[in-house]
């Protein structure tokens, strides 16, 4: 391990942010001496709950899904993130309409990285089905479901139920991503002990492609009362040093902001985050000029960390 938890702690309470910076950047050194920054271009869309219904209703939003998915790919998308709301009813929790919408999606386009449905949603999907937690993912990947969504660690499920869906997909053959949202009136201990618990099924499983620290928004809205530049960066450059067993750390420039996002590829970070496809959201070439202006080069990856492509 790369520090313990106690080393953790001194760090987080740290006013060295510098100093814990750069124990940070040779963690990152370390792992990527190539001196590259990925980010992935992929698209978010939508499951409604018109796509569970049958007929012709059904069909008719099937269908503008697929449409979606397609412009998307054909300005440049190589993965689609299904955004649902299971959790919050908005939708009926029945695994076949989810199998049925992935599998269209999988046929329709082969290539296509698919994520959906975070362990908060699968867990639904268990209660609502009778079904078990291995049954129910066994079933999505077989429709074509590559790996699960992100999620908030704390706030819908707890920490032991969390990892227990990571472990099961990790074991079923999917790769995932682990991501830690903080600043949402967690102690540091709290804060230490998921980076221990992801630290420990990855040495279990190996199974996280990346880890990613998110930083929760101000519950007043107000820009004063959110989460620190400093405090973000000291995160991330623990978080870097702590898991240096997960090989990419990835530091989202859309939910920390490129100013952020550039400070950081000098605190651990090797990864930022993905891009909506051209006339979608924020440029790519603002996210490549970020990556350069840090002294880095930028280089397009596919969405689960196989593949680059250099552009």
């Amino acid at each position: 391990m790369g520090i313990s938890r106690q080393q953790a702690s001194e760090c987080l309470c740290s006013d060295d942010l510098i100093g814990v910076g750069m124990e940070a950047d040779a963690v990152r050194r370390r792992l990527h001496p190539e001196g590259v920054v990925s980010y992935a271009v992929e698209c978010a869309v939508s499951m409604t709950d018109g796509m569970c219904a049958g007929g012709k209703a059904g069909e008719a939003s099937h269908q503008r899904l697929y449409d979606e998915i397609r412009n998307t790919i054909d300005l440049g998308s190589t993965g689609v993130r299904l955004v649902s709301c299971l959790d919050s009813y908005s939708m009926p929790r029945k695994i076949d309409c989810c199998e049925a919408i992935v599998r269209g999606i999988r046929q329709r386009f082969p290539s296509l990285w698919i994520e959906a449905l975070s362990p908060t949603e699968i867990l639904a999907l268990v209660a609502d089905n009778g079904r078990d937690l291995r049954e129910t993912i066994t079933r999505l990947r077989d429709a074509g479901l590559d790996s699960i969504a992100c999620d908030d660690i704390h706030s819908k499920c707890s920490l032991a139920d969390w990892i227990n869906v990571h472990r099961t997909a990790h074991y079923l053959g999917m790769r995932t991503v682990a991501t830690l949202h903080f600043g949402a009136g967690e102690t540091l201990s709290q804060r230490i002990d998921t980076l221990a618990a992801i630290r420990q099924l990855q040495e279990e499983t190996g199974g996280f492609a990346a880890f990613v620290p998110v930083a929760t928004e101000a519950v007043s809205g107000r820009e004063l009362d959110a989460v620190t530049a400093v405090e973000q960066l000291k995160t991330l450059a623990v978080a870097r040093v702590f898991l240096d067993n997960i090989e990419n750390i990835q530091w989202n420039g859309s939910a920390q902001g490129l100013k952020v996002l550039q400070t950081g590829l000098r605190f651990g970070a090797n990864d930022a985050g993905s891009v909506a496809p051209k006339g979608i959201g924020a440029s790519e070439e603002d996210l490549r000029r970020i990556i350069r202006d840090a002294g880095f080069q930028p280089v397009q990856r596919d969405t689960p960390y196989r593949t680059m492509f250099l552009n």
